[in-house]
Formats: structure tokens, C-alpha cells, sequence
């Protein structure tokens, strides 16, 4: 409601409710009494004029021109509420007349048949009316609707949403033909009204159903017309089309070049011809019912004169045709022609039978050598007869091998008609001849046969084989070393002895080196070379008289080689090397053993003398001295002296240690070492060492878990390295394993072998070392700890194999190592067992 048609309101609301009452104006009393009308109210204000003072006056006045300004927008709220009824009303009317409308255009949408979709552009979906039966393949469901390629051609839905984004962007209309996937035609229209984007969709029936389908199927033929004729302008041979009158309508550039135009465009336009008078007069003698024409006929194309296969087909709408140059394949057929009439007079003159069979198996080609090896009637052979059947011929003259099963045979031999490769196979006839039978397959069809006589070939090979085998098997087992070199001074003949006395390798060998090729590759030492000049002298000289020479050579790397040269009648030089190093070093050594026995005793006796007084004896005086210096009895020491103490002692045990170890290997290495023997608990043996390492694995934070049976029982062994080597093995695990670690020590008894397993879960040894981890000073990097001397497991290996065990090592580089020590319960009786 308007402000003022409130404020009016709001005034005859205040007048209306008036009631008899006391109004107060200074100081004098009035007595209001309700009014019906302004009139009214003037009069009251007359009579009483003269009892009011100005003020009352003066408020009466204001209070008037409120109520007359009240009545004023009264009348005004009237009249502007009857002129918005009548526009409500009229608003109303047309509102409803515009549903109508809409309603009816909607109808009318509906009834036709066609579907339209309309896009505002405000974001929303598409609105859609009306309706398509179903046999247009439009879907009715919106959402299929909209999804083109579930409903249309792939290449129609491609069109529609190409012309679809033109007409969002830059509003072009456009009128196309969809097909849909089951095979109708749809009409679309796209066009740009008020703001909206409108594609209508209307079914083609009848008339334009048919027209639509006769456009796709002329655009078809009109690309398969194109693509046909793209493939044969980039065909070599030239092709043509003509029309009904037999006009030139179509040539390709090939046709243009033959008749000697720049394009084929110029060509149709001028209506050049390809065939001459002569070949069009035999092409239309010569075509057959059906309109086809083909032929070789002679054409001069391009200035040249060359053969053409010529193919043409005429019809009632036109003709086509093409010319395929066959020239090349002419010349070839003559060629190969005149090649074979040579190959027969070249084959008449072979000692070997050659009979040539053609694709369909007939005898096509024999030499006199075939007809002279058969003797076959001529007149037979000129009939062109089957490969079955000739070898008929053979069998019925008993000229084949007997044969258990002879139609398996002759069938065997029919399939070289099938084969890709040559066949070999031999022949053994009943008159004593023996045959190589050669199929070669020709790979346009037919096959080659090649009798060869072999029967002296063989015989001779056969005895040559044999006094090659028994030379050959003689030399190759000769320990001496044979090599023949001819009167060229090439080598000629040699066995392995020689090469793996010289190392030559038997590739080298067979490239039959000339003698100063051999010195070449064998010299090493002046005195070789010395030897290997004589040697090369006697191979190449031309003395009138050769004589035998032997001689004795000693080699750079300590060989004896004692060797001869014996001249051949043929020319050439047998030379013999014998290696007599055996017996040389034999002497060398029966005169050179006590010496080196001798010597060896002294070194190692003065080793462990040297080792034993000049450092263990020193070394343990600093030991004591420092165990003194500790001694609180003999004087208070520093905290820091007392470090400086215990750094001594720990230091001083290790080198003890070390110089114990090497002693020990000394002894073992002298052979002076003798183990104690007597019977040891297993148990306690292994606690002792564990007790030893008791400080060490403390230090170490090592969890050390034993796991030793209570029946172990006993054992004969030496307790002291027995003790020694589980000693270093606990200690090598606790030093590789890491702060927290666990290490394993476990025994068991299988039958009379006594196994001890310490396992360590640390960091494991790569593999590059495991190989060595039992040689002397080898050791590796253990992360934050020292790395130790290398001599614990050379000690055990060497104390293990002292009482006839064996030590094995597995290891995993960061998931620990695992050493197995089997020991023999009774080290005599794995003796005795070694000994038988």
C-alpha cells in the first residue's frame, strides 16, 4: 500500500475513534465531544474562539490542517486503488490470453512430427518438444537425445556437433541430413531466435526419405568414383574412361605421359588417343560378348615403341580400360629363352646326369649323361613322361635300390614337388654303383635331379679316411709335440700337444702360418729364439743334404723342451718337441728338497724364537706394569690416569692376543703343532668360552643366546683350541653385529660328528670377501667398529682342519653370517676312515 494510503488511514482511523474526553490547552478545560464531520468541527471552533487564547488558536490550526491534508489522502488512496484493481485486471487478462497461446503453440508443437530443442544460454538445460516415431531412430528419453553418437552415424554425429558449435559462436544457420543407426534419414535445422539457439529435428518419409537416401548413396559412389580413379593416376600403366559415344571423359598422368600431354586434363580436353587405328580395329574384332577386350598389342607410347597388355571393358554407359608396359617381360621371356637353349648344350657336356621335371611333373629336360646313365628309350623319353613314371621304368629294368616298401619310397621321393630346400639322398643300385641323388626345387614349381656317380669317389674316400683316422688318432695322442711344415715353409699338419705346448690356438693353427709367423707368436726369451732360428733354418733351407738335428731347450717359464727336425721326401720337415720337465725338476728337486727343509725349519723356528722372546715377553712386562699402575696398593691414580691404565691393559691383551694367533699359525705352519687330545664336555666348553667373552658382550650390549642339548655329552678333541676357536668365533659375531643384537651359539651330535653353529644377525659379509674371510689379515669395515686383525677365522679353519672337521660360512650382507664347525667325536677313527 502506498505511504500516503497508510498515513490516510492511519488519520480517519484517529478520527473515527474519537470519544467525549478533557483536552487541557493552557490552563483552560475543554470538553471535546465526538464530531461527525470537518464542517462540524469548524463550528465548534467558532463558538469557542472567543474563550481560547492564541496558543490554543494556534494548535487548533495546526491540528485542522492535519486532518484536512488526512482527508485529501484519503481520497487520492481511493482513486489509486481503483485504477490498479483495473490494471490488475487487464494484466490478468492478457496473462491468461499469453498461456493460451503458449499452450496451443506447445500443442502444435507436439502434434507435429518433429523434435525441437531450444538452449536459452543461461546455463539451463535445453527445453524440448515434440515427438518422432520410433522407426525415425530418434530416441524420446532427453538425455539420450542429446548424447549424438548413441543415435546417430558416428560421421553424422561428428557433423551435427561441428555445425552446432558455428551456430553457438558466430550464430550461422545451417540445414543438414543426419542417418541414423538404424539406417533412417533425419532432417536438421539449425537456427539463432531472440537469444536462443533452436535445432529442430523433422523424420524424412516418402519423397524426400527417398532423395535422401539417393544423395548418401551418390556421395558414395562419387568417393568411391574418386578413390578409384586417385588409385590409378598413381598407377605407372596408363587408364582411361570413356563415355557412351566413346568420348574421352578420364585419364590418369600416366595416360598423359604416353600421349605425350602435360596433364591428363589436356589430354581429355584434346581427346588424345593412346591406341593407335590398327590395335582399336583389333579391339573391336576381338571383344567379347560381355564387352571385355585383352590383349598384348604393340603401341608407340612416349616416342618408344613397347608391348602393352592391354585390358578394355565397354558397356552401354561407356568403357574403361587400361595398358599395363609388359616390354621388360618380353625381353626376359626371349632371354631366358636363348639362356636355356645355352644351359642345355652347357648341361650335355657334364659328366652328371641332369633330368629336369616342370610343375606339372613331366620330363622337360634331360642331358646325354641321363640317357647314357639309364638307358632309357629315347622315344620314351621324348614323350615327355611323369617323374612316376619313369621311375617305373627304372624299377621294372631293376636300375633302383630294392626297396622293402617301393611305393612308399616313390612317394617319398614325389615329395621334393613340396619342398622348399634340396634334397639329398643316395642311391645304391643292384649293380654295385652307388648314386648322389640331388632334388632341387625350381620356386616357380618343377625339380632339378642331379645323378652323381659316386662309387670310386667313395671307395677312394673310404681308404683315405681310414689312414687319415689312424694318423690322425696316432698324432692326437701322441704326448709329444708334432708339427709338419711344408717344403713353403707353411705349416702343414700339427696335433694339440703342440699348440698347448706353445699356446697357439687352434684357430691360428688353421690358418696353416708360415714357420716365421710361428716363431713370431712362440719366441719369449733369447735362448727360445736361439732355438726357434735353427729350427726355421731346417724348415726353409735349401741345403743339398738335411740332416737330423736334435737338441735341448729351456723355456722362460722353467719348461725343458727337448726337440728334433727330421727331413720328409716330400719336401717338408717334421719337428718333435718332448717336454722332459718332469724329470729335470726330479733331479733339481731330490737335490734341492733337504736344503729347502732345512732352511724352511730355521726361518720358522728363528720366527716363533723372534716372536716369543722379542715381543710376547715385553709386551707382558707392560701388562704387569700396567695392572701395578692400576693397583690402588701402590698409589692413587687419576681418574684420568686410571682411563690412561685401562686403555694400556685392553691394548697390550689385544696385541697379546694377535701375537698369540700368529705364533699359533707359525706352529701349524711348521708342522711342529700337536693337538692334546682327551675327552671334553661339550657344554662346559662352551660356557668357558662364553665367560671369556663375558666383558666384551656386556660392553657390546650383544643378547648372546646358547642353546647347547643337555645330552651332548663328551668328546675327544684338544680343549684349549677347541675353546680357542669357539672363542673366536663368539668374539668375530659380537665385533659384526650391531648394538642390541642377538648372536646364537648352538651344538648338536649327528652320528660322530659334532657340530658347533655361532650365527650373528649384523651386518654380513659382501660377497666379494666371503671367499676370503679364511685367509690371513683379511677383514672388513664393521660400520662404527674397529676392524679386528684378520687372523680368528684363519685360526679356526686351521684348528678345525687339525682335527680332521670342516668349517662352513654362509652370510647375507645385512642380515648376519652363519659359521658351522664340524668336528669328528674321535678324531682316530676319521683318520683311520681318511687313511682306507
Amino acid at each position: 500500500m502506498p505511504k500516503g494510503s497508510r498515513d490516510g488511514a492511519r488519520s480517519r482511523a484517529t478520527w473515527r475513534d474519537w470519544s467525549p474526553k478533557t483536552v487541557a490547552l493552557g490552563g483552560t478545560a475543554l470538553t471535546a465531544f465526538g464530531l461527525s464531520s470537518v464542517p462540524a468541527y469548524a463550528d465548534m471552533l467558532a463558538d469557542t474562539a472567543a474563550a481560547i487564547n492564541p496558543g490554543a488558536m494556534i494548535l487548533f490550526g495546526a491540528f485542522g490542517g492535519i486532518c484536512a491534508f488526512a482527508v485529501t489522502a484519503a481520497v487520492a488512496l481511493v482513486r489509486h486503488r481503483k485504477q490498479s484493481a483495473q490494471l490488475t485486471s487487464a494484466l490478468e487478462k492478457e496473462k491468461s490470453d499469453l498461456k493460451f497461446r503458449v499452450d496451443r503453440l506447445e500443442a502444435m508443437l507436439n502434434t507435429d512430427e518433429q523434435r525441437v530443442i531450444v538452449w536459452t544460454g543461461n546455463g539451463a538445460m535445453p527445453q524440448i518438444w515434440g515427438v518422432l516415431p520410433e522407426t525415425s531412430g530418434v530416441p524420446r528419453p532427453p538425455a539420450q537425445l542429446l548424447a549424438f553418437g548413441s543415435w546417430l552415424t558416428a560421421k553424422c554425429a561428428g557433423d551435427l556437433e561441428r555445425h552446432l558449435d558455428l551456430l553457438f559462436r558466430t550464430g550461422e544457420a545451417f540445414t543438414t541430413t543426419l542417418k541414423t543407426r538404424t539406417g533412417s534419414y533425419v532432417e536438421a535445422l539449425g537456427r539463432t531466435t531472440g537469444g536462443a539457439v533452436v535445432l529442430r529435428l523433422r523424420d524424412l518419409t516418402g519423397e524426400r526419405q527417398m532423395q535422401a537416401e539417393l544423395a548418401a548413396r551418390n556421395a558414395k559412389i562419387s568417393g568411391e568414383l574418386h578413390m578409384l580413379h586417385a588409385l590409378l593416376d598413381a598407377m605407372p600403366a596408363p587408364a582411361w574412361q570413356r563415355d557412351a559415344e566413346g568420348n574421352l571423359i578420364w585419364a590418369n598422368a600416366a595416360y598423359a605421359e604416353a600421349v605425350e600431354m602435360p596433364t591428363a586434363d589436356a589430354a581429355v580436353k584434346e581427346g588424345a588417343t593412346f591406341l593407335d587405328a590398327a590395335a582399336r580395329t583389333a579391339m573391336a574384332v576381338k571383344r567379347t560378348e560381355d564387352g571385355c577386350f585383352s590383349a598384348r598389342i604393340p603401341i608407340v607410347a612416349s616416342g618408344e615403341r613397347r608391348v602393352f597388355e592391354v585390358t578394355d571393358v565397354n558397356a552401354n554407359v561407356g568403357g574403361a580400360g587400361i595398358a599395363v608396359d609388359i616390354s621388360e617381360l618380353e625381353q626376359s621371356r626371349k632371354e631366358m629363352g636363348r639362356a636355356e637353349e645355352f644351359h642345355g648344350r652347357t648341361l650335355d657336356q657334364l659328366a652328371a646326369a641332369v633330368a629336369i621335371f616342370s610343375s606339372d611333373r613331366k620330363l622337360q629336360f634331360y642331358n646325354a649323361a641321363f640317357r647314357q646313365l639309364w638307358d632309357l628309350d629315347p622315344s620314351f623319353l621324348e614323350g615327355q613322361p611323369e617323374d612316376g613314371a619313369v621311375l617305373d621304368a627304372l624299377r621294372a629294368a631293376r636300375k633302383l635300390p630294392e626297396q622293402a616298401d617301393y611305393r612308399v619310397w616313390r612317394n617319398k621321393m614325389l615329395e621334393s614337388y613340396q619342398s622348399l630346400e634340396a634334397r639329398e639322398s643316395w642311391w645304391h643300385l643292384p649293380d654295385g654303383r652307388t648314386l648322389r641323388v640331388i632334388a632341387n626345387p625350381h620356386p616357380q614349381g618343377g625339380v632339378t635331379y642331379i645323378y652323381e656317380n659316386v662309387t670310386e669317389q667313395l671307395d677312394l674316400e673310404s681308404r683315405y679316411n681310414a689312414l687319415t683316422r689312424v694318423q690322425g688318432e696316432t698324432l692326437d695322442n701322441l704326448s709329444e709335440a708334432v708339427a709338419v711344415f711344408g717344403s713353403d715353409g707353411r705349416l702343414r699338419l700339427w696335433n694339440p700337444a703342440f699348440g698347448r705346448i706353445w699356446s697357439l690356438g687352434e684357430d691360428r693353427l688353421a690358418e696353416l702360418p708360415h714357420v716365421k709367423e710361428v716363431v713370431s707368436a712362440c719366441v719369449l726369451s733369447d735362448t727360445e729364439q736361439e732355438a726357434w732360428d735353427l729350427l726355421a733354418s731346417n724348415v726353409t733351407g735349401l741345403l743339398d743334404n738335411r740332416t737330423q738335428n736334435v737338441s735341448r731347450l729351456e723355456r722362460h717359464n722353467g719348461d725343458v723342451l727337448d726337440y728334433a727336425t727330421v727331413p720328409l721326401p716330400d719336401g717338408g720337415t717334421l719337428v718333435t718337441f718332448v717336454d722332459v720337465t718332469d724329470s729335470v725338476n726330479v733331479e733339481r728337486a731330490l737335490l734341492e728338497k733337504n736344503e729347502a727343509l732345512q732352511q724352511a725349519d730355521q726361518i720358522k723356528n728363528a720366527f716363533i724364537q723372534h716372536v716369543s722372546y722379542e715381543l710376547r715377553s715385553p709386551l707382558t712386562n707392560i701388562i704387569g706394569f700396567a695392572q701395578l699402575l692400576a693397583d690402588p696398593k701402590f698409589g692413587e691414580l687419576s681418574e684420568k690416569q686410571g682411563e690412561y691404565a685401562e686403555y694400556i691393559q685392553s691394548s697390550s691383551s689385544a696385541l697379546l692376543a694377535i701375537i698369540n694367533d700368529i705364533l699359533d699359525l707359525a706352529t701349524l705352519d711348521a708342522g711342529i703343532m700337536e693337538l692334546d687330545l682327551g675327552e671334553v664336555d661339550v657344554a662346559s666348553t662352551v660356557s668357558a668360552a662364553v665367560e671369556g667373552l663375558k666383558d666384551r658382550i656386556a660392553e657390546a650390549k650383544i643378547n648372546l643366546r646358547t642353546q647347547v642339548p643337555a645330552d651332548i655329552g663328551m668328546m675327544i678333541a684338544d680343549e684349549k683350541r677347541l675353546r680357542q676357536v669357539l672363542f673366536n668365533l663368539i668374539a668375530n659375531a659380537v665385533r659384526y653385529s650391531e648394538e642390541n643384537g642377538v648372536v646364537d651359539v648352538s651344538c648338536s651330535r649327528e652320528d660322530d660328528t659334532v657340530k658347533f653353529i655361532v650365527k650373528d644377525h649384523g651386518y654380513g659379509i659382501p660377497a666379494e670377501i666371503l671367499t676370503q674371510v679364511f685367509n690371513r689379515f683379511v677383514g672388513h669395515d664393521t660400520g662404527a667398529r674397529r676392524q679386528g686383525a684378520g687372523l680368528g677365522l684363519a685360526i679356526v679353519k686351521s684348528f678345525v682342519e687339525l682335527h680332521g672337521g670342516s668349517v662352513e660360512i654362509d652370510s647375507d650382507e645385512g642380515n648376519g653370517t652363519t659359521v658351522t664347525c664340524a668336528f669328528p667325536a674321535r678324531p682316530e677313527q676319521a683318520d683311520q676312515a681318511a687313511a682306507e
